[in-house]
C-alpha cells in the first residue's frame, strides 16, 4: 500500500532526515510533493542486486539490513540502518544497477522519493546534494574502518571493540540484530561469534541473556582484550 506522503504531513518523511534537516518548510514541501510512502513486512526485500536503481529509499519506521551476497551464497552485513536514514544512494549518481539487497528486519515503512526528479532539486538546492556526500563519505568511511579491523585485528579483538562500541558506556547490550547478522557484520562466522561470546562468559567479562541481551561485567578486561 503506498500514498503520496505530503497526505500525512511533511513530518512522517522528511524533516527526519539529516539530509533535509536544514530546509525550510515549503522546501520540504517540495520534496514531500516528489515522496510516496510504501510499508514492508519483517523479512520483506525493500530490493535486489541487480535492480534498476530509480529511487532514494528513507526509512520512517522499523528497521532495514543492508547485504550482499557473494557467489558461493555467503551473505555480508553490510550496515543496520533505522529511521531517518537512506539507502538507494546509486539513484542519484550512478546509472549502474542495485550492487546491494535492502531487506526490513522488522515491519517498516519506507519513504520513495523518484530518484529523477530529486536530482533535480539537488541542481535547485545545493546543499541537499552536499549533505549526501556528507553522508556517503561518514559510511566510506565506516567501510574502510571495518576492512582495517578485519585485516588488522583478531576475532576476539573486533568483538570486544563492538561491544564495547555497542554498550556506549553502559552496563548492557541488547542487540539490534541477529547474531547472524552481528557476526557477518564483523567478519565472522555465527559459530565463531558464539564461541568468543560464551568464551568471554566463561572469563567473567560478560554475562549472557537470552539471545539479545548481554551485560558487561568487566569493561577494563575487555579494553585489555582490545
Amino acid at each position: 500500500m503506498s500514498c503520496n506522503c505530503r497526505k500525512r504531513g511533511v513530518n512522517n518523511c522528511i524533516e527526519i532526515v539529516p539530509i533535509f534537516s536544514h530546509l525550510t518548510q515549503a522546501e520540504m514541501l517540495e520534496i514531500a510533493a516528489i515522496t510516496t510512502d510504501k510499508s514492508f513486512e519483517k523479512g520483506e526485500m525493500i530490493y535486489l542486486a541487480g535492480n534498476k536503481g530509480e529511487k532514494l529509499y528513507v526509512i520512517h519506521t522499523g528497521r532495514v539490513k543492508i547485504s550482499r551476497l557473494s557467489a558461493n551464497g555467503k551473505e555480508q552485513v553490510i550496515r543496520i540502518l533505522g529511521p531517518g536514514e537512506f539507502m538507494g544512494e546509486l539513484a542519484l549518481f550512478s546509472p549502474l544497477s542495485m550492487t546491494d539487497n535492502g531487506e526490513a528486519i522488522e515491519s517498516s515503512t519506507m519513504c520513495m522519493i523518484e530518484g529523477v526528479k530529486l536530482k533535480e532539486l539537488m541542481k535547485k538546492y545545493p546543499s541537499i546534494a552536499f549533505k549526501v556526500m556528507e553522508e556517503l563519505s561518514k559510511r566510506l568511511d565506516r567501510v574502510e574502518n571495518l576492512i582495517e579491523d578485519i585485516n588488522l585485528y583478531s576475532v576476539e579483538q573486533r568483538l570486544a571493540q563492538a561491544l564495547l562500541k555497542m554498550s556506549n558506556g553502559k552496563c548492557e547490550v541488547v542487540l539490534s540484530m541477529t547474531k547472524g547478522d552481528l557476526a557477518s557484520q564483523l567478519g565472522m562466522s555465527q559459530e565463531t561469534l558464539s564461541r568468543k561470546l560464551s568464551l568471554f562468559q566463561e572469563r567473567g567479562l560478560i554475562e549472557l541473556i537470552g539471545h539479545r541481551r548481554i551485560i558487561i561485567l568487566d569493561r577494563d578486561s575487555l579494553y585489555e582484550v582490545v
